[in-house]
């Protein structure tokens, strides 16, 4: 943890944007230093400002939230751990200037066996007070929430020595390597089984296919023995070849072989 010229004694310091535009700035202060609510109040205003280049347009203007958690406690004459600080009227607070939001948290004065509401502040301030280096098993609530969750595996790797890291990425690599192959195994499988439903599907239409073709080939045989057994009849009542080939389509080569 690096001391600075101005007593800033952190670990964390994050500055992001959301996709709708509002600033965030989380900071996390190891001592509590006198001066330190005139940085927050300095840090959040110059994020403010910053967003000016933009344009001209102040109603473009997004809020800027500032979130401390200091580590000790600075406000003993106060129950609460939360303290939220905004512009407002002197008098009415309901009147109120948007654009800072500052939160500050004293850590030591969170107990999470008072609060059993899960929200993601409480999970989060509690991820900060229980988890340590001593800590062996970690709350089922905390392991549930997938958030919460990255952090304590992003701890984890991040205490693992370098030959218990190396081994760490090595095992994930493994399962990577072998998540990939199954993937590509049911991708492949998936293919065959694609496959093999167009062959029977193919088997199917040519077997409807045949199935047409002999049953046109029935029709066409049954229409000539109607016109056989009609030409017969015809022979047999003394009609001429002739005639008998006009209402039949027999030639009279055919008509003259009946018998």
């Amino acid at each position: 943890m690096p001391e600075t010229p101005l007593g800033k004694n952190t670990i964390v310091d994050v500055r992001c944007e959301e996709t709708g535009g509002r600033k965030f700035i989380v900071e996390m202060q190891m001592e509590w230093r006198a001066n330190f609510k005139q940085r927050v109040l300095l840090n959040a205003s110059k994020a403010y400002v910053k967003q000016l280049p933009r344009g001209n347009d102040y109603n473009l203007l997004q809020p800027v939230y500032s979130l401390n958690l200091v580590n000790e406690t600075f406000e003993p004459d106060m129950e609460e751990y939360y303290h939220y600080y905004r512009l407002v009227h002197y008098l009415h607070s309901d009147k109120v200037l948007e654009g800072l939001h500052l939160v500050l948290v004293e850590l030591p004065k969170f107990k999470a066996k008072n609060l059993t509401e899960k929200k993601m502040q409480v999970l989060w301030l509690r991820f900060l007070t229980e988890i340590g280096e001593a800590t062996k098993e970690v709350p089922q609530d905390l392991v549930d929430n997938p958030h919460v969750n990255e952090a304590l595996e992003i701890i984890e790797e991040s205490a693992l020595s370098d030959a218990e890291r190396a081994a760490y990425d090595g095992f994930w690599d493994l399962v990577s390597r072998e998540a990939t192959k199954e993937a590509e195994m049911r991708e492949m499988k998936e293919k065959v089984s694609l496959m093999k439903a167009a062959i029977a599907e193919r088997d199917a239409a040519v077997a409807r296919a045949d199935a047409a073709v002999a049953r046109a080939d029935a029709a066409v045989e049954k229409l000539k023995q109607d016109k056989i057994q009609s030409a017969l009849q015809m022979k047999a009542d003394g009609m001429a070849v002739e005639t008998i080939a006009e209402y039949t389509g027999l030639s009279a080569a055919e008509i003259e072989k009946l018998k």
